[in-house]
């Protein structure tokens, strides 16, 4: 038997934390695909496809997709697939448990950071701090005043802070503006001089000044410090806007050496290519310092990789070396990045056993420690269970798996769609001939069935939908899932097409996504949503030898004991939602008997809605496994109150919620955009 088998096939099967990242883009963004493979721009991005890291990548990105191997071939497939299909090809073949996306890179027709959760487990977000800062200076001050130095940091600190319970750590791109030779002890004077430099070169304001970004770099350490969040900072290459020559860490000494910053958690990102020694010792001699290896793989060739690896590893500690994708833009980053990280990662770890530096139980350990374990520590992603092959991490998790593949028990896959009267109907289809057969081309249904009444089996009148004619339901395969009740079947979301490719006009999925695209092209807005779902809970009784349903019990709004009667349905409830990387803030009893309300997370409108199904799908499921009746209609009874489906809707901008006005400036202390949307309610 090979002796490094079982390495390899831990490094193989390993579930990923991907610590560094960015955001994707929508299929008609300008960013150029080339970039997958360089970080050149202009002119230069055209030689791209001469180098080794694009022949390479190329021949992998089109075996994974089943295409011919070219560009041409690649992209076409791109536009036939979809952003969502190829982001869940490429996170699933990856096999991303977490993702932490600084979305503070501008890119065009970038999707905000709730888009992807549909595509992983755990999605943290990092702020990246240059860009608070110009966002900021971007805005007016409060009541109109003079900038000052002291402002800016009063509101630069508060903004940095507010994000506490949004993010899992800063990031900075001083080597991008300045260099990485931050001053610890820039004085107030010169922060203010470049301040001033800053403001007279008028908006849109872009910060370059050495002492202006060095008072941000250590206020938002100083910040970070007292959050216990770890700082990213860019080291090593980079596009031709940085100046190598000001990227080596070891410019850092002056900050690694002030003892304000000794407990700080500092990660030098991209293995500071080509400073990679250099990271290794900082690493090694310096406890606040840890290393990513992200962009250097894959970016590099084949050596290069496994070289940068191995002096990463000649000096550092082994738990505070991570890995990340730093995919950008295009999910073939993503799985670029994780597919050359496990074979440069076995590669490197397999010869330190040969040479004798490691043993195999050692080097088992290391490869976890590098995929997961260490970055988990660092950013504070818990683990709440585990799979026999996989971790769990904490905010809901998924069981989507990959979207392509069949999984061995399921038997059956359940189509859901959700009709003009808002029933949840389906079509069940045995696994096999999903696979085949429906997973492309769908199943037909008859158009009446978009028309029915929540009264009748049959369309109301003056709809103009009737027997005649059909529709194709497609899956939208991000929201596959294994049933949680029935782990025997799956369900899936479906889109309703005139045929494939081509949406039918009264599908409401697609509909929101038709006007969410309008919001954003047109307003530069997201939407987000979070559902307060109210429910009663019926059991049935003989009343005079007839079977009637009758409130499950008959307490007061909050009751504890309504939630301790109720704990076994609704602890099965949230279990199965976490499951569905449905995220559940809170439940308690309402004011109705036998009533109960679960509030959800908030997240983007589109994933929002899903989300809403889902959950009565599960409310309904469950409650029918322990003997009872869930029902969501608003008046079941006029002896009791109603039930409500509560939203919670909020604009942003830029990951930035824009419905908050500034102090002193605003009536109610709602913006402009918002009062606006709320006269448009």
């Amino acid at each position: 038997m090979d002796r490094f088998a079982a390495l390899k096939t831990a490094v193989e099967t390993a579930e990923l934390v991907d610590a560094h990242a960015h955001n994707i883009v929508a299929a008609d963004s300008t960013f150029p695909f080339l970039n997958c493979f360089s970080e050149a721009s202009g002119d230069a991005l055209s030689s791209a496809i001469h180098t080794i890291t694009f022949k390479r990548s190329i021949r992998e990105i089109a075996k994974l997709y089943g295409s011919d191997s070219s560009l041409d071939a690649v992209q076409e497939y791109r536009s036939r697939s979809g952003v969502e299909e190829i982001t869940e090809k490429c996170f699933k073949s990856a096999r991303i448990s977490a993702l932490l996306i600084d979305d503070g890179l501008d890119l065009d027709k970038k999707y905000e950071i709730g888009w992807h959760n549909a595509f992983a487990p755990f999605i943290g977000r990092i702020l990246r701090i240059e860009h608070v800062a110009e966002r900021i200076l971007n805005k007016d001050t409060p009541g109109g005043t003079t900038w000052t130095l002291e402002l800016f940091a009063e509101l630069f600190t508060d903004s940095l802070n507010s994000h506490i319970d949004k993010i899992v750590g800063f990031k900075s791109i001083a080597a991008y503006r300045s260099g990485l030779e931050i001053n610890p002890s820039v004085s107030k004077k010169d922060a203010e001089d470049g301040l001033n430099e800053v403001l007279r070169a008028g908006k849109p304001f872009r910060i370059t000044n050495k002492s202006f970004i060095d008072f941000i770099f250590i206020h938002a350490m100083e910040v970070a410090q007292h959050l216990n969040l770890p700082m990213q900072i860019h080291t090593g290459f980079g596009d031709k806007d940085l100046d190598l020559r000001l990227s080596n860490p070891l410019l850092l000494r002056n900050l690694l050496e002030d003892t304000r910053f000794s407990k700080s958690r500092i990660v030098l990102l991209h293995a500071s290519y080509p400073f990679s020694k250099e990271a290794s010792y900082l690493a090694s001699v310096y406890p606040q310092v840890y290393l990513d290896f992200g962009l250097a793989v894959p970016k590099l060739s084949f050596h290069g990789m496994i070289s940068s690896m191995k002096e990463l590893l000649d000096l550092a500690p082994m738990n505070k070396v991570m890995f990340s994708s730093d995919g950008v833009a295009f999910p073939e980053s993503f799985y670029l990045g994780a597919k050359k990280a496990r074979e440069v990662v076995f590669a490197v770890l397999r010869d330190a056993c040969i040479d004798g530096d490691l043993s195999i139980p050692e080097a088992l350990q290391t490869a976890k420690d590098i995929f997961s374990d260490n970055a988990r520590e660092l950013y504070k992603i818990k683990a709440v269970g585990r799979s026999s092959d996989s971790n769990i991490y904490s905010f809901p998790i998924s069981l989507n798996h990959d979207a392509n593949a069949s999984v061995d028990g399921i038997a059956f896959v359940r189509i859901i769609w959700i009709d003009a009267s808002g029933q949840h109907r389906c079509r069940v289809v045995p696994q096999k001939r999903f696979y085949t057969l429906v997973m492309k081309n769908g199943i037909g249904l008859t158009c009446a069935s978009m028309g029915m009444t929540s009264y009748a089996d049959g369309p109301a009148d003056e709809t103009n939908l009737s027997g005649v004619g059909e529709i194709r339901l497609i899956p939208d395969l991000s929201t596959r899932n294994i049933i949680p009740w029935a782990k025997e079947q799956e369900m899936v979301l479906a889109n309703m097409h005139l045929k494939p490719g081509i949406s039918w006009e009264y599908c409401p999925r697609e509909t929101l996504r038709r006007v969410a695209k309008v919001l954003k092209d047109e307003f530069n807005l997201v939407m987000h949503a979070g559902f307060e779902t109210e429910f009663y809970l019926l059991k049935n009784v003989l009343v005079d030898g007839k079977v009637s349903w009758v409130p499950f019990d008959a307490t007061s709004y909050c009751s504890t004991s309504a939630y301790d009667a109720a704990f076994p349905i609704l602890n099965e409830v949230v279990a199965s939602l976490q499951t569905l990387n449905i995220a559940v803030e809170q439940l308690h009893a309402e004011s109705g008997d036998g009533q109960f309300e679960i509030a959800l997370g908030y997240t983007a409108c589109e994933n929002a809605a899903d989300n809403l199904v889902y959950t009565r799908e599960v409310i309904r499921s469950v409650a029918r496994k322990h003997g009872l009746l869930a029902t969501f209609v608003p008046k079941y009874s006029l002896d009791n109150i109603g039930s409500g489906s509560h939203v919670h809707v909020s604009l942003s901008e830029n990951g930035e919620n824009v419905f908050m006005g500034s102090a002193g400036t605003s009536r109610y202390g709602i913006s402009k955009i918002g009062e606006e949307f709320m006269a448009g309610l």
